[in-house]
């Protein structure tokens, strides 16, 4: 505890912390600090390494339905790299675009007489092709390619990149 203690009463050897001395030279030398004597650890040249992004955490966003809320969690606070913000907006907008779809489908199926079964089979073809692409983009990032679709990434990047990041 002799750290914390007030720079008047703390000793280190036969030097008080603060003590002024003359040097070889004839120049004052002024020790403000005790000598280390522990090994400090070598730190990396850059201030922030890249650490890999863990995949599990990529492929929940890509989760159906499910990983809607972690993707507005990451976009939300912003922090994130630039993979993981990319892949959030796509899911995001994924899930937006069927939940749309899906509403506007089972409503106008509630309304028409003549259209019910129809729409109700476009309802489940738009659900079914929603879990099927975000399978398939599981499937792309566990093999180590991108996890972009040439419309909706760049639809994601232009809406949800404006007022999300």
């Amino acid at each position: 505890m002799e750290n914390f203690q007030p720079k008047e009463t703390r000793e280190w050897g036969s030097r008080e912390a603060g003590s002024r001395e003359q040097g070889a030279e004839g120049k004052e030398v002024i020790f403000n600090s005790p000598p280390c004597t522990q090994q400090r650890a070598s730190l990396p040249l850059l201030p922030n390494p890249p650490y890999p992004i863990p995949k599990t955490q990529l492929l929940l966003y890509l989760v159906p339905i499910i990983g809607f809320f972690p993707s507005l969690w990451t976009l939300y606070r912003g922090q994130g790299s630039r993979e993981q913000l990319a892949i959030s907006r796509l899911s995001i907008t994924l899930a937006l675009t069927w939940l749309l779809g899906y509403l506007l489908l089972a409503t106008g199926a509630a309304t028409s007489d003549f259209l019910t079964l129809r729409l109700f089979i476009l309802n489940s073809f738009l659900t079914s092709g929603y879990f099927l692409v975000s399978v398939w983009l599981i499937l792309r990032l566990m093999q180590g390619k991108s996890g972009r679709l040439p419309g909706f990434s760049t639809l994601a990047e232009r809406v949800l990149g404006k007022y999300l990041s």
